[in-house]
């Protein structure tokens, strides 16, 4: 059966947000993946719909969801659905909405030094699915810092400071670049790449955001295989 990914669009237009979803949707239809695109957010509002869906994508910048379009998007992640993005299209995307910001596993708090900072990128788990093979490589782009859930599974990382500002004073700290979590019986990967499209069209970045949105794809596949059920997570009442 063919897998569906959903590739939801829009925002803050400096993330280049249609360009970054195109080159998405490039990479699961090369995999054989049946791609809806949209540019609104009214897609979030069906969660029978969603329950559907083998991989969900936002590519969302500075914007609000509400919190029933976030419960439905939870469900239908908890239900099997992969949850997989980039930069702040996934973990800037929805500021003011905790639940989005505890599924995703981090939020964006600043990236000192703006555009154009060079850094480079060290791959931490290079036994992985999603990192072997791929060598540690230099970017020029944003450096993000995040706050980062601690039950995220890292796999790359990058070491602040490198632009110098009032964090300074704090010392070196290996910042997340990369990881996966786990969210009921679906797969939640981000990358902090993509600030541009041009980041992530070619080489490692490319590689690693290619493997991490297939990987999200199956993992209702992979849950069943282990014997996993939804009611295994669920719970009565809503927590948020």
């Amino acid at each position: 059966m063919t897998r569906k990914a959903l590739i939801s669009w829009g925002g803050w237009d400096g993330h280049e947000p249609q360009r970054v979803a195109n080159l998405f949707r490039g990479l699961l239809e090369a995999d054989g993946m049946s791609v809806e695109v949209t540019d609104s957010l009214d897609c979030f509002d069906d969660v029978a719909a969603l329950c559907e869906l083998d991989l969900i994508v936002p590519v969302w910048t500075m914007s609000t969801l509400t919190r029933d379009r976030a419960l439905n998007v939870s469900e239908a992640v908890a239900r099997g659905a992969g949850l997989a993005g980039c930069h702040g299209g996934m973990c800037d995307a929805f500021r003011d909405n905790p639940l989005w910001q505890f599924m995703t596993g981090g939020n964006w708090v600043a990236h000192p030094g703006g555009d154009g900072v060079g850094y480079r990128v060290h791959m931490t788990d290079r036994d992985h699915e999603l990192t072997r093979g791929i060598p540690d490589f230099n970017v020029s782009s944003e450096q993000y810092y995040l706050h980062v859930d601690p039950a995220v599974h890292v796999l790359a990382t990058t070491d602040f400071p490198t632009a110098k500002w009032f964090h300074t004073p704090n010392g070196r700290v290996s910042m997340p670049v990369a990881w996966t979590k786990r969210w009921g019986m679906g797969r939640v990967y981000y990358n902090a790449l993509g600030h541009k499209a041009y980041v992530i069209d070619h080489g490692p970045a490319r590689d690693m955001l290619r493997r991490g949105l297939i990987w999200a794809s199956h993992g209702r596949q992979a849950a069943v295989a282990a014997g996993e059920r939804y009611e295994d997570y669920a719970a009565e009442g809503a927590h948020f």
